[in-house]
């Protein structure tokens, strides 16, 4: 079956992904996991992935943001492609 969404990434999120990567290989199983939750359903209808709309952040600015573990995707949806924009990785301080 074919994806209902393409995913691709911008160089900057390129360069936050290497950058991360390098000290944490966790982050390649996360990566995989969270491509497969955005091919298939980006938007979260189905209320089961840990996917969340900003609010206030205008659309090309990473409109949405995905969790797994520690990391966070940021990306935006033009009609069926899926651009992924930023990989954080959250602190503990981060919310504080």
């Amino acid at each position: 079956m074919t994806p209902a969404f393409e995913v691709r990434t911008t160089a900057h999120f390129d360069r936050d992904f290497r950058g991360l990567l390098r000290q944490h290989r966790e982050l390649v199983s996360r990566y995989a996991r969270i491509i497969g939750i955005l091919q298939t359903d980006p938007y979260n209808r189905t209320f089961s992935h840990p996917i969340k709309k900003l609010e206030g952040v205008a659309a090309g600015n990473g409109q949405y943001r995905i969790r797994a573990g520690r990391f966070r995707f940021r990306y935006d949806i033009e009609e069926t492609v899926v651009y992924l924009k930023t990989c954080e990785l959250r602190r503990e301080g981060t919310y504080r």
